[in-house]
């Protein structure tokens, strides 16, 4: 029997009723039978990165977090842009991976929800950059833009827009697709 697939998704926002959250628990209705799909949502308990600590030994949250992503077989990350870039606490997140290589060659989507029209380009480009330096493969059709998101959601985030749906439910077949060949 094969093992059952697992997918991570991470919120690069840690505000309550957060439009990035609300996408990927959207996302839970079009994944696939057979794939655990589950939103971590630890990333505001991870410690300030300190390469220091990482050297000797980090602290448990972090060693859960990489245990998670170790045993995931791809991840997807949505995130808003703030000051230009990621949020400091997914970048934070990030950096605990840098030395540890458990999204080495992992298959990865990426979103990037602004509530403005431009769309949050600065921080999709500024988190493929970082995903470039972990050695992730960002899989083909898994990289979207969401501009003007709270017209394209409910607040309880159900999708509401069709383009964006239909582009939903591509970015999730292709990261399915890649995971299952």
């Amino acid at each position: 029997m094969a093992k059952q697939k697992k997918i991570v998704a991470i919120s690069g926002s840690i505000r309550e009723g957060s439009s990035n959250t609300n996408i990927l628990k959207a996302l839970a209705a079009f994944i696939p039978d057979g794939i655990d799909y589950t939103i971590y949502n630890g990333i505001k308990e991870l410690p300030h990165f300190n390469p220091d600590i990482d050297r000797m030994e980090p602290p448990a949250v972090v060693e859960d977090f990489r245990k998670m992503l170790d045993e995931s077989h791809a991840l997807i990350i949505c995130t808003p842009e703030y000051a230009k870039s990621v949020p400091g606490v997914l970048k934070n997140a990030l950096e605990w991976l840098v030395s540890s290589a458990e999204l080495y060659k992992k298959p990865v989507a990426v979103i990037t929800a602004s509530p403005s029209i431009a769309g949050g380009d600065k921080a999709h480009e500024s988190l493929l950059l970082t995903l470039g330096m972990l050695d992730t493969i960002v899989v083909k059709k898994g990289s979207l833009l969401v501009p003007s998101v709270r017209t394209k959601f409910t607040d309880d985030g159900k999708v509401t827009d069709e383009n964006t749906k239909q582009s939903l439910i591509t970015l999730i077949q292709s990261i399915v697709d890649q995971i299952n060949n």
